[in-house]
């Protein structure tokens, strides 16, 4: 069974992810920077060249090679849920976890992060909060949809958050 970490941008996907792999002795796997590597370029910069179905195609094959493979901890892009085959083949090939974060914590995160840049270019145009919230209305129904677990990623540290995944895990493999 693989682990999928879904949610928005700078919920905490890989920073969770590579905690997460590490305590459960699991291979950790990035699909964004899976996808990035193939292409030699940045995410920015594909979409700038080929656009955002182009970007999403990649994206879905990263995916479909991880799927292959057993006993990884994946973290997704945040608009990973937005193909149902994708939505699919999490499903049948692990559980989906969903890191949730409020917009302002969001905000802050992608603020502090100097990779921001180049890995998580503009999704509407429109000004950071403003995005955040737009993006969110239109994915949350889609994240709770792909999800087997949701895990508040907002005020809990890395130790926490792989706590409570591991926990929740526990209970829905084993019913403790």
């Amino acid at each position: 069974m693989n682990i999928f970490l879904i949610g928005y941008r700078c919920t905490g996907k890989t920073t969770v992810g590579k905690a997460l792999a590490e305590r459960l002795g699991r291979t950790f796997v990035d699909t964004d920077r899976m996808v990035a590597q193939a292409a030699g370029m940045t995410i920015a910069r594909m979409v700038e060249a080929h656009g955002w179905p182009f970007f999403r195609e990649r994206e879905h094959e990263a995916l479909a090679a991880v799927c292959a493979e057993k006993r990884r901890v994946v973290a997704t892009g945040g608009g990973i849920v937005l193909d149902s085959r994708n939505r699919r083949a999490m499903e049948h090939s692990g559980t989906a976890v969903w890191l949730t974060a409020s917009e302002k914590t969001i905000q802050d995160r992608m603020l502090g992060d100097e990779t921001t840049a180049g890995s998580r270019p503009s999704l509407t145009g429109k000004g950071l909060l403003e995005e955040i919230e737009t993006v969110l209305n239109e994915r949350n129904p889609l994240y709770a949809k792909a999800a087997g677990l949701v895990v508040d990623a907002d005020r809990a540290t890395v130790d926490e958050i792989c706590d409570r995944i591991i926990r929740q895990l526990r209970i829905q493999v084993y019913g403790d």
